[in-house]
């Protein structure tokens, strides 16, 4: 990991070098040739220049070695800066992950170090045409070459799809069925047999290569196996997913951020009816603050999640699934909020709005999209449902009862609320036998990952008023602004999880006429509601927050 100070210093270099390199004007004319500045990202990850790729690498293999937090903060500021080039930088870190988890010695000190002494870009080629995100289903074979009863290599065919950096990588890691089971391979570019398309023409990201890729009896020497080990190719793909995926929860929450950063400044100036439209709670209250307490309850997820892993916890692939679904459909909430806030100019191009609103929209497709992620949340917490008999998240609630004796304004009762109600819930689904419904088990994916956000969002608030806070957490909003977003995001979650829940049990058959009201008294809806008094007092308190006005801190009602 990274010292604070190394850190300040890497976004320093990067704002600066954005600043000179990629203004607004800039962007957006590469965004309407749909052009891919290559030059610019070999810069970003070029040793003497920019040298952004040395933090996702190890300091064995000549890298600054960053840590997953310190990752998921320049992950962010690129996402400022513009989604298509972070996804070209990242992109070489996607593909370089099966080497980094799975690769044996040799392997990594030759890929790794070339991407750190070199700049080498590198593509992830997993997604098919067929495929999509299910890695289990893939097509591309990679037969092996046996002479005289040893394999002295495999053969690759297939076709790959949706791939980032897919024309422009020196090298790709390539995912294909062996007669072991799904294996990842190093190809580099130009070898024989292997082409690439012309570059997709998408609604986003025009800043970054996407392109298809086709295999034509590729020949590849064992050496180039991943881990020497034929069939560990999923598993060397699963145990990255939850570093990768808040990684691009990193990308939702700057590019909802980017948004909003435009938005703010536009009402101060924008006079309608005699005053500001910054002075307005119509405006306020509607396109700005609710999209900010969206996007800081994903943070604060993000934030607890990558010290975790930091920490030694595991890959934590269902957290990194909730990081993922709350930072991606908040910033893409904002940004659409932000075209709104902006009116007409919003809808035009010579507004950058309307290019991030674009560009963000894939945060919530690729690396599994927003519905892949609600399976995945679902199917993971419902086993830790059974496994307890039904007590996890009423354990859980407890937890933030306990945090809200300590700390009565940072909303931990109301997150509680929206536990217990969760609980519930997910009872009367077992009971019931609910599961049997897809549409069922995305909607608890969504309600989970609002509780649990609001939850995390809580204990946040409460480390930072105790001086305890991560020393490279994000500081914009003070510990009294925190607890207001806290509070704010909390009432959500909790109205969200008690009346969708009991509207889709009730919708799926699972409660009666004669259980009903024991169900509503169960979801706690009294309680719920009136922990909605001062939700508006603390709207107004955000808001004065936001745009430097003079206020008093808002206390819970």
């Amino acid at each position: 990991m990274l010292a604070q100070k190394t850190l300040k210093l890497s976004l320093k270099s990067l704002k600066e070098f954005a600043k000179k390199r990629l203004p607004d004007e800039t962007l957006i004319e590469l965004d309407e040739r749909d052009e891919c500045p290559l030059d610019i990202v070999r810069d970003m990850c070029s040793p003497d220049k920019l040298g952004i790729q040395l933090l996702f690498i190890p300091e064995e293999f000549g890298g600054m070695g960053g840590g997953t937090f310190d990752v998921y903060v320049i992950c962010e500021e690129m996402a400022r800066i513009d989604l298509g080039i972070a996804t070209s930088v990242l992109a070489t870190f996607l593909g370089s992950d099966p080497i980094t988890v799975g690769a044996t010695p040799e392997q990594k000190k030759i890929w790794l170090s070339r991407i750190a002494d070199e700049g080498l870009l590198f593509a992830y080629g997993a997604t098919e045409p067929e495929a999509g995100s299910d890695l289990g289903a893939l097509r591309t074979t990679a037969d092996p070459v046996v002479e005289n009863g040893k394999t002295v290599g495999y053969k690759i065919n297939g076709n790959k799809q949706w791939i980032s950096n897919g024309g422009i990588a020196g090298a790709y890691t390539v995912l294909a069925n062996t007669p072991s089971g799904p294996s990842w391979f190093v190809v580099e570019a130009g070898a024989k047999g292997f082409t690439h398309d012309e570059p997709e023409d998408k609604h986003g990201i025009r800043l970054s290569n996407t392109a298809a890729l086709a295999f034509n009896d590729v020949f590849v020497t064992p050496d180039r196996l991943i881990g020497g080990v034929e069939g560990q190719g999923l598993l060397q793909a699963q145990a990255v997913f939850g570093y990768t995926r808040l990684m691009v929860a990193a990308f939702g929450l700057g590019g909802g951020w980017a948004a909003l950063d435009r938005a703010i400044p536009y009402s101060t100036k924008r006079i309608q009816a005699g005053a500001p439209l910054s002075e307005k709670q119509g405006y306020t209250h509607k396109l700005i603050v609710p999209h900010v307490a969206r996007l800081e309850a994903a943070r604060a997820y993000i934030e607890e999640t990558a010290e975790r892993i930091d920490a030694g916890e595991g890959s934590l692939n269902t957290e990194g699934a909730i990081a993922k679904y709350m930072a991606t459909e908040a910033g893409n909430q904002a940004a659409d909020a932000s075209i709104q806030a902006l009116g007409g100019y919003g809808y035009t191009h010579e507004y950058i709005v309307e290019k991030i609103s674009r560009d963000v929209r894939i945060t919530t497709i690729y690396e599994g999209t927003s519905e892949i992620m609600e399976m995945t949340i679902s199917r993971d917490r419902w086993q830790l449902h059974l496994k307890t008999r039904g007590q996890h998240y009423h354990e859980k609630a407890r937890e933030l009862e306990a945090l809200h004796a300590k700390h009565p304004n940072v909303g931990a009762d109301v997150a509680a609320l929206a536990h217990h109600a969760l609980a519930e819930i997910l009872e009367k689904a077992r009971i019931a036998r609910l599961t049997r419904f897809q549409h069922i088990l995305l909607r608890i994916g969504e309600w989970i990952s609002y509780a649990e956000c609001a939850g995390s969002l809580a204990r946040r608030a409460s480390r930072l008023a105790d001086g305890k806070g991560h020393e490279k957490t994000n500081r914009r909003f003070d510990p009294s602004a925190l607890a207001a977003l806290s509070r704010i995001f909390a009432r959500e979650a909790a109205l969200k999880v008690t009346e969708e829940g009991l509207r889709w049990i009730a919708g799926a058959g699972g409660v009666t006429d004669a259980e009903m009201p024991a169900f509503e008294t169960s979801l706690q809806f009294p309680a719920v509601h009136r922990a909605q008094a001062g939700l508006v007092s603390d709207m107004d308190y955000i808001a004065d927050v936001l745009y430097s006005r003079v206020a008093k801190p808002a206390l819970a009602a």
